[in-house]
């Protein structure tokens, strides 16, 4: 489990296995100076995939999720901790495998020898729509944080985004984002939101930077699709023309009965 703190208090920090003291003690496993971090505020017990949280004393500002807490609780992936003022958000850090990489499926070889190399397209891509980010491509891939810090998978050099503003997970129903405490707020379709679920379409904005969500992999498949359309055949189109033609021929037909009409009532002195 690693603790991120958007707002830059703190390094990223990853939770190793057993007890970490958060506080402002310079001897503290995870040092934090700011006003109401005691000099041993909590501690952290790391085992395995469990984490629990352990206030030190009643008196230390600590809530998880929002709720105060004033003894101990188990600290799960995605909880928001604050310490007096510090906010913080536990992550799960996924272990590297070490299973034996898989064998690539994007290469082709020709007759001749020649090797082809398909390039694999993101499921989903971040347009920017406005501001520094305006006209530029940002896939999305698994699991991707947006910030103004340069260690974020998609940096953003402005001061109206936090230094780690907001996170974006794939998922099979689309992309889930997620608010990381952030000074000006997180927006999904001009809503703003905690914890949002993003579909192909929907517009993402950071305080003025705006983005929309695309899924070039849907958009190439029905494009592929309109293409392969059948197109109307010759003999289809055939009885409309023959149609359009019999309509000239008797509408010709009708001025010139009527211009005959015409002139065999002057002959007869009609007029």
């Amino acid at each position: 489990m690693k603790l991120l703190f958007p707002n830059g208090e703190h390094a990223p920090v990853e939770l190793d296995s057993g007890r970490a003291v958060l506080g402002s003690a310079a001897d503290a496993d995870i040092a934090l100076m700011a006003p109401g971090i005691a000099p041993r505020h909590v501690e952290i017990e790391f085992t395995g995939a469990t984490a629990r949280l352990t206030v030190s004393h009643p008196e230390n500002l600590v809530t998880v999720n929002g709720k105060a807490v004033t003894t101990s609780i188990e600290l799960k992936p995605g909880d928001l901790v604050t310490f007096a003022a510090i906010r913080a958000r536990a992550v799960a850090v996924e272990k590297a495998s070490h299973a034996p990489p898989p064998k690539p499926r994007d290469i082709d070889v020709d007759d001749d020898g020649r090797t082809k190399v398909r390039v694999a397209l993101p499921k989903f891509v971040l347009r920017g729509v406005s501001g520094v980010t305006f006209g530029k491509i940002y896939p999305v891939q698994s699991t991707v944080v947006i910030g103004r810090q340069s260690e974020c998978e998609i940096p953003i050099p402005s001061e109206e985004v936090s230094r780690r503003h907001a996170e974006l997970r794939v998922t099979p129903d689309g992309v889930m984002v997620e608010d990381l405490g952030s000074s000006n707020g997180t927006y999904v379709n001009d809503r703003r939101i905690t914890r949002q679920l993003m579909k192909a379409g929907d517009e993402l904005r950071l305080d003025t930077i705006r983005f929309l969500l695309l899924a070039p992999g849907q958009e190439m498949g029905q494009a592929a699709a309109r293409n392969e359309a059948p197109a109307p055949s010759p003999a289809a189109a055939r009885p409309v023309a023959k149609s359009s033609r019999t309509g000239l021929m008797w509408a010709i037909v009708a001025v010139a009965i009527l211009s005959l009409s015409a002139v065999a009532a002057r002959l007869m002195g009609l007029f």
